[in-house]
């Protein structure tokens, strides 16, 4: 019992940061999966958010050409997005981002040692996240209608890398210089 509790106590920071984690992404995914539930994907419904990033998606293309559009799939629960009248692109739940959300916003709230810096922090993250997939999708559009053949490279490896690497990036500053964490264990 004595080891127990004194490997509690040696990585305590640790189990706290752990407890805090699992518990924000859990209640955040539960949040999340029940707001998607709202929508059938049976008939294709596409939830709001996906709509949205869409459509940013589309006005974005917009700011540097007047050939692009997002428009409703009929066969399966997305957005096509056509740019010169092709279709180059289908934006799906997964590419909301949402996912990449949460994920973020419990990282930051598990190294929390301040309410009003944490929401601050988070809110600026989700909303630079979001603002840079949107850019990512329509990148990632204007890519595809020149370069098809890169389509798996594109999507799968360096668009990814783009999202992923400002994320982590945001966990860096996060920790070392907005945290708080860093001058308390020091």
């Amino acid at each position: 019992m004595y080891v127990l509790k004194n490997t509690i106590n040696q990585y305590k920071p640790f189990f706290a940061f752990l407890i805090k984690f699992l518990l924000f992404y859990v209640v955040f995914t539960f949040i999340y999966k029940m707001y998607l539930s709202q929508y059938d994907v049976v008939k294709n419904e596409v939830d709001y958010f996906t709509e949205i990033v869409s459509n940013q998606t589309k006005q974005f293309m917009l700011f540097f050409t007047d050939d692009a559009e997002s428009i409703k799939h009929d066969k399966e629960p997305s957005l096509k997005i056509f740019y010169k009248e092709k279709y180059v692109a289908r934006v799906i739940e997964g590419c909301n981002a949402v996912s990449v959300m949460i994920l973020f916003a419990a990282f930051v709230f598990a190294f929390s040692t301040q309410w009003k810096k944490t929401l601050l922090f988070i809110v600026f993250g989700v909303v630079l996240i979001h603002v840079l997939n949107v850019i990512r999708i329509a990148l990632l559009s204007f890519a595809l209608y020149y370069y098809p053949q890169y389509e798996e490279l594109l999507h799968g490896t360096i668009f990814p890398l783009f999202i992923y690497g400002v994320v982590f990036v945001l966990w860096i500053l996060w920790v070392t210089k907005f945290s708080g964490y860093v001058k308390r264990t020091n």
